[in-house]
């Protein structure tokens, strides 16, 4: 495969967080008021916490932040040197520098703004009998904005990428970036991609949310944000099929390409709407015992997904790959993944 050819092909952007990740027990869960499986964003009591997940003997660090985990998946799958390139914003700091290296290491093109009024962002990742929770304190993430993307080197990436993927979580610190790339991508027959990302981002950023969707060409979610995305537009059903479809049906601002919806259940079926029919693909069966954590699972299966789209490999082929990606980071801790994939 010619690597020119694919050079900078998936541009990715979002908040960037250094995942702290530890096994807690539910009396910690408890104590910082946050439910199994949930994904938030940090309010002030949950500050302490960030300390003593640090000081827990089997503490973690990783480069996170949902597109990026993605893009860096993506990257692992091709292992086409240059294929991807990513933006978002760090803090000038020790955990900023963690982050770069992490992310240089997996041969993402990384343009990264630096601040240096806020530190950089993390992400708490509590697993318990490994389901994870995340706790996000945006910090430095926060303060990614338009005029870093309008730079003339950062909206080179733009102009190169072929497909572009941010994240829901996006939308909480700069619409106007996701606005401006998607609006590109309408004018330019590019394929744009987002996610739903988490029940919060359906409820309290429902208008942000709206304005973006009609620029996406993929949407992908999980079932609990999805039946959250119905209930909250007033969708009768919480069948995971039915909204997948109506997400697909919904108007768009570019007939270049019809909208795909696809939706993941753990570890039922994932549902995937494509032209006015439903299809669903079996996820890999793994036994309980093999599971370490679920954290980075959704990444890693958009991850995988994207892989195959960006070399125009069928809809099947992408979700095979995405749950191929999704089953080896779930056997690992954290979003992280061995030195090359065995997918063929």
């Amino acid at each position: 495969m010619a690597s020119s050819r694919y050079e900078g092909v998936l541009l990715g952007m979002g908040n960037l967080l250094l995942d702290i990740s530890a096994v807690v027990d539910e009396a910690f869960l408890a104590k910082y008021d946050i439910k199994p499986g949930n994904a938030i964003l940090a309010e002030e009591k949950h500050l302490p916490m960030y300390d003593e997940l640090a000081r827990s003997a089997n503490v973690k660090y990783s480069a996170g932040g949902s597109s990026q985990n993605s893009i860096r998946v993506a990257q692992w799958m091709l292992q086409i040197p240059g294929a991807t390139s990513f933006m978002g914003c760090i803090g000038k700091d020790k955990f900023g520098e963690e982050t770069k290296i992490n992310a240089q290491a997996a041969g993402v093109n990384v343009h990264y703004y630096e601040v240096d009024n806020a530190p950089t962002g993390t992400c708490a990742v509590c697993v318990v009998g490994g389901e994870r929770s995340l706790v996000a304190n945006l910090s430095a993430a926060n303060c990614y904005n338009v005029e870093h993307l309008k730079r003339p080197d950062n909206w080179a990436l733009v102009e190169k990428a072929k497909y572009i993927y941010i994240a829901g979580f996006f939308l909480t610190v700069s619409p106007d970036s996701i606005q401006l790339v998607a609006e590109h991508a309408a004018a330019t027959n590019k394929v744009f991609m987002t996610n739903l990302s988490a029940p919060f981002i359906c409820e309290i950023f429902r208008d942000t949310q709206e304005k973006a969707l009609p620029y996406a060409d993929y949407i992908f979610g999980n079932e609990t944000e999805a039946r959250t995305f119905a209930r909250v537009r007033g969708w009768v059903t919480q069948n995971t099929e039915e909204i997948a479809l109506k997400i697909s049906q919904l108007p768009k601002a570019s007939g270049a390409h019809k909208r795909i919806t696809v939706i993941t259940q753990g570890c039922d079926p994932v549902v995937v709407a494509d032209d006015g029919k439903v299809k669903t693909f079996p996820v890999i069966f793994l036994p309980k015992e093999k599971l370490v954590d679920t954290n980075g699972a959704g990444d890693a299966f958009v991850g995988g997904f994207l892989s195959q789209l960006v070399q125009e490999k069928s809809i099947d082929e992408c979700v095979r790959a995405a749950c191929y990606a999704a089953n080896v980071i779930i056997q690992r801790s954290g979003c992280t993944y061995p030195e090359n994939p065995d997918f063929s």
